[in-house]
């Protein structure tokens, strides 16, 4: 058997720093070990839709009933990769959203009250994703994504759902270990989680992490982007290399944990799928259904924002105005970054707590370090609204500032402290720590966290300007930072002290940083 080429091609290897021809290596050896273990599987269709070649430019769109594939019945096509989503009210909205290896006749989703009362059947959409062949490097492929739409429901209820099709009904005794469930938030705000980390893709450090967030029992979940790394060199240009099956991969990996905990995800630079228009995010549009509640959702799909009990959730595309990785900067004219203002207006005077998250760092000291378009663009705003907490991806790493206040520590939040967003300023975390090969802080820059807290000192880091380049900074504002595979765990209390108890959990489940937002303490 020849040795498989692992190596990086030149011309691809001259655009990239050692940190990403790294990554990029290590990404091409473990999709091919996920490829080889999932072999089985693919055996029996997951991966089944290649052809040799390419058929037509990539698209995204509905086909007819009668596109069904005439060769296999629908019986022989295991759905996979459910996933859920809020719509723009958690409280009566759902989105349920799956694949199947094979077009299939008729899809619908079963809804009930009870695992064996599914009386309520929603007709899905299909939105079938079409990726050209290119030589030597993949074949083309279709997938197919289907997606229902759950509105006029109860709030603070537990439903129970299955996916189908024609030929495969989730109802039957046979189909009934594929029930799942999920519930809608509650009418009158109440102590609940959620989780957040960025940067997944596949891996067993991505599971492990996935298992451990289960535990915790999340009313849903943040995922700040570079969600699967299909598209393992993530400058957004057709250039990068790209694997379309990646996602087949990611779906069946997420969904023991998606299929019951809405997976709310915004788009890192990873996420800039070039081969599929509009702005490289149409197989996002094909993969997930968010809320539509943003400025554009179909240029924009990543933009959105819900609220659930007494918190206002905003996420955002740092790719607009990133100044370390512009393939789509300023894509938006601006709409994304007034859309902001008034949407953080709005929630400022409804709710509790504000939280923003997105995918580049507004203040990181780790690979990637800090984005200045980032933070020109949008952290004026997150002071005017005194948003009150800010999560982010990118560098893969755990790492929590002060809070920060004018480009400053506003005051300092060493491990179990408080902080008052509306006197301190507004603390950063970057969870960038979901699965995929970890990062490192500056030479000589020490891990600080829970249990193994080192001396507080500068930092000398960088952050990226409008004309590419690296600016260096030494900075104080570092606090927390834990090199390995963790996640952000949130606990949003209310009544008549309400707070945000953050903490941040290590792959083990051993908690490495936690704090306290309160406003007007």
């Amino acid at each position: 058997m020849d040795t498989p080429d692992v190596g990086i091609p030149e011309q691809l290897a001259r655009r990239m720093s050692m940190a990403e021809q790294h990554e990029y290596l290590r990404t091409k050896l473990t999709r091919r070990r996920a490829l080889t273990a999932a072999g089985a599987f693919a055996g029996g269709g997951l991966l089944a839709g290649c052809a040799s070649g390419p058929k037509s430019p990539a698209r995204v769109s509905t086909p007819r009933a009668g596109s069904a594939t005439g060769q296999v019945h629908g019986s022989a096509v295991t759905p996979f990769g459910r996933h859920l989503a809020f719509g723009a009210d958690p409280k009566t909205q759902m989105r349920i959203s799956w694949q199947v290896p094979l077009a299939v006749r008729k899809p619908y989703v079963r809804v009930g009250l009870t695992p064996w009362g599914l009386s309520r059947r929603i007709e899905a959409e299909v939105r079938d994703l079409h990726t050209p062949g290119l030589t030597g490097q993949r074949f083309a492929l279709d997938q197919y994504y289907l997606h229902a739409a759950l509105d006029n429901l109860r709030p603070g209820t537990t439903y129970y759902y299955g996916v189908g099709h024609e030929g495969f009904d989730p109802a039957s005794r046979e189909r009934h270990s594929t029930v799942g469930s999920f519930r809608t938030a509650p009418a009158r705000p109440e102590k609940f989680v959620f989780t957040a980390f960025g940067d997944q893709g596949v891996t067993p450090d991505a599971l492990a992490n996935d298992k451990v967030l289960l535990g915790r029992h999340p009313a849903f979940h943040l995922h700040a982007g570079d969600i699967c790394y299909a598209d393992s060199v993530g400058l957004g240009a057709k250039s990068d290399i790209y694997d379309p099956s990646a996602w087949d991969l990611f779906l069946k990996q997420t969904e023991s944990v998606a299929k019951s905990v809405p997976w709310m995800v915004t788009t890192g630079n990873h996420d800039m799928e070039a081969w599929y228009s509009p702005n490289g995010y149409g197989g996002q549009s094909a993969r997930w259904s968010l809320p539509d509640n943003g400025f554009d959702a179909r240029r924009a799909p990543g933009v959105y924002s819900f609220t659930y009990g007494n918190v206002g959730i905003v996420a955002l595309d740092a790719n607009d105005v990133s100044y370390e990785i512009p393939a789509n900067k300023g894509y938006t004219d601006g709409r994304q970054t007034a859309w902001l203002d008034r949407r953080l207006g709005e929630l400022r005077g409804s709710v509790d707590f504000v939280v923003v998250f997105f995918h580049h760092c507004a203040y990181s000291t780790s690979t990637h370090a800090s984005d200045g378009g980032v933070r020109d663009a949008w952290l004026p705003l997150f002071a005017k609204h005194q948003v009150d907490l800010v999560i982010n991806g990118h560098n893969h790493v755990y790492e929590r500032t002060d809070a920060v206040k004018d480009g400053r520590v506003g005051r300092p939040v060493p491990v179990g402290a408080s902080t008052d967003p509306t006197r301190d300023g507004i603390v950063y975390v970057t969870a960038g720590g979901a699965g995929k090969s970890l990062y490192r802080f500056p030479a000589g820059v020490k891990d600080s966290y829970e249990g193994k807290t080192a001396r507080h000192e500068p930092v000398k880091t960088f952050h990226w300007t409008k004309a590419r380049q690296q600016q260096h900074d030494t900075v104080e504002w570092s606090r927390v930072r834990y090199t390995g595979y963790s996640f952000l765990s949130v606990e949003a209390e209310t009544g008549a002290a309400p707070k945000l108890k953050v903490s941040a959990l290590a792959q083990d489940g051993r908690r490495i940083d936690y704090f306290e937002v309160r406003r007007g303490a």
